[in-house]
C-alpha cells in the first residue's frame, strides 16, 4: 500500500452496511481515480463481495482471527479472507480489543498468508508492545477522541511526535476525530504516515466532498 495514505473504516453503521456500503465504496473509488491518492477502505464481512466489486483500492477487514480452515464457527479465518480478495485488516481496534496472546497470533497468522496488517493502539505504551510484533502499520488512536469533534491532531501533537519514534520504521497512523485536510496535514507533519477514520466520512452528509478534503491534506 502506498503510503501516506487514507484508511476509511465503514465499521457497522447503516450508511456503510449493505447497498448503501457499495455506493459509498463507489465514491471512495472516485475520489481514488480523481486524485491518485492511496485510499484504502474497511468493510464488514457481509459486503467484502460487493465491494471488491466496485473499489480498485485496497479493501481491508474490520478483524480476523488466528484460525485455519475447520470447525470454526463464528470465527473469520485469515485465510479465508485472503483468498477472499481483501488486502489487509485491522486488528485491535478500540471497538474490538484483543489479547495481547491472541494480538501477537493474528498478527502472525496475517503475516503467513500475506494480509497486511494495521494494528490499533490506544497508548504509547501499547504502540511500544505491538511493534515487537512485527505489523505493517499501527495507528495509534487514543480511544476518548473517537468518534468526537476533537482530533488527535489538535489535541495531542506531542504524543504523535512520541508515538512515531517509538514505532520506529512500522508505519504509523493516527485516527480519533480526524475531520479535514488540516487534520491530516498535521498529523503527517508531525511524522505520521496516514490516518485512520470513519464518522467524519461514513456520517458525513456530504462524504465525496470530506474525501476530497481530506486528499488536500496529503499534499
Amino acid at each position: 500500500m502506498k503510503l501516506p495514505a487514507i484508511i476509511v473504516n465503514f465499521k457497522a453503521y447503516e450508511a456503510a452496511t449493505g447497498p448503501a456500503a457499495v455506493v459509498l465504496a463507489r465514491l471512495h473509488g472516485t475520489v481514488l481515480g480523481g486524485t491518485g491518492a492511496s485510499i484504502g477502505v474497511a468493510v464488514n464481512m457481509l459486503d467484502v463481495g460487493a465491494v471488491l466489486g466496485e473499489f480498485s483500492g485496497p479493501v481491508f477487514a474490520q478483524h480476523v482471527d488466528p484460525v485455519d480452515f475447520g470447525g470454526r464457527t463464528g470465527h473469520v479465518p485469515a485465510i479465508a479472507a485472503k483468498k477472499a480478495g481483501l488486502y489487509g485488516t485491522l486488528l485491535n481496534h478500540a471497538e474490538r480489543k484483543l489479547s495481547s496472546e491472541v494480538l501477537e497470533q493474528t498478527i502472525r497468522a496475517c503475516r503467513e498468508v500475506g494480509l497486511y496488517t494495521i494494528v490499533c493502539a490506544e497508548s504509547p505504551e501499547k504502540v511500544a508492545e505491538i511493534v515487537g510484533y512485527g505489523p505493517d502499520a499501527i495507528a495509534y488512536e487514543p480511544p476518548e477522541l473517537i468518534g468526537g469533534n476533537v482530533s488527535v491532531s489538535s489535541a495531542q501533537p506531542d504524543v504523535i511526535r512520541s508515538v512515531v519514534g517509538i514505532a520506529g520504521s512500522i508505519p504509523l497512523l493516527v485516527g480519533a476525530g480526524v475531520k479535514n485536510e488540516n487534520d491530516v496535514r498535521v498529523a503527517l507533519s508531525l511524522g505520521a504516515q496516514g490516518v485512520l477514520l470513519a464518522s467524519g466520512v461514513v456520517l458525513s452528509p456530504e462524504p465525496e466532498k470530506v474525501l476530497y478534503n481530506l486528499v488536500d491534506g496529503l499534499s
